[in-house]
């Protein structure tokens, strides 16, 4: 990537730090949201709960949450491409004497900072209502990365199905088809209290196995289990997210680039 490339970019994200400092509710709801379902499932829902092998709701429920976080990411990103495409910007910049990628990469930039500091604000949350790491310090930050790299995994996918939806209205169809997958996991409850093909569903969900692998790396309980998939639920937290790069990142930017065609 040249220096132009790299300044354009920057001016990208730019753009979008810019539009935080002038919505800031908008922001804050973002921000909020997560703690809240978190809160509701912890103390309105929680006491109901077991957890495989013992061991306290609020120690599996947390990290779960932090993975369902970064899936849920993707329909602001599906939002910001529509909006843009339905206000002409994205044509715009296409229009002027700027690196193509730049609108793509100020995107993807922008929207890991807003995940990160989304996950900073739940990792807070969770500290405040008494969840705890046992893991050192070195597992603790894989533990982010592995949330960080589905993030991103699902950005692309965002970018993608934004720009295949084409409006703004849309985006609610594709929210309707994302909760149940988010749900469709290991965030809430163990797969082993679903039915039988339930179950199986849940196990090899790509998020079930990022939040196995850091209630793992986190030290909770719950982070095991009796499937391939759990066992391996490391493995499968890194390969998971990137498949889906291999399979939307291309088809992302093919459908950028035919967006003037």
């Amino acid at each position: 990537m040249t220096t132009a490339t790299l300044i354009d970019s920057w001016t990208m994200t730019r753009r979008g730090l810019a539009h935080w400092t002038r919505q800031p509710v908008q922001v804050a709801v973002q921000l909020v949201f997560p703690v809240m379902m978190l809160v509701m499932f912890a103390y309105f829902l929680g006491g109901g709960m077991t957890v495989p092998g013992g061991g306290d709701y609020k120690e599996y429920l947390v990290p779960g949450t932090f993975a369902l976080t970064m899936v849920f990411g993707l329909e602001g990103t599906m939002l910001a491409i529509t909006q843009d495409l339905n206000k002409g910007v994205i044509d715009r910049f296409r229009s002027m004497p700027m690196a193509r990628s730049a609108v793509l990469v100020g995107r993807s930039v922008l929207d890991m900072l807003q995940s990160a500091l989304g996950l900073l604000v739940l990792l807070g949350a969770g500290l405040a209502m008494g969840w705890r790491w046992h893991g050192g310090p070195g597992d603790a930050l894989l533990a982010v990365g592995l949330l960080l790299w589905l993030r991103f995994a699902m950005l692309w996918l965002g970018i993608f199905l934004g720009m295949a939806a084409g409006r703004p209205e849309m985006v609610q169809a594709v929210q309707i088809l994302v909760w149940p997958v988010g749900f469709l996991s290991n965030v809430f409850s163990s797969p082993e209290t679903m039915p039988g093909w339930l179950g199986a569903l849940a196990v090899w969900n790509p998020m079930s196995a990022t939040a196995t692998a850091i209630r793992e790396l986190f030290g909770g309980p719950g982070g095991g289990g009796d499937s391939w998939a759990a066992d391996h639920a490391q493995l499968l937290s890194v390969c998971w997210p990137l498949a889906l790069i291999a399979v939307f990142l291309p088809i992302a930017v093919r459908s950028y680039g035919r967006l003037s065609r």
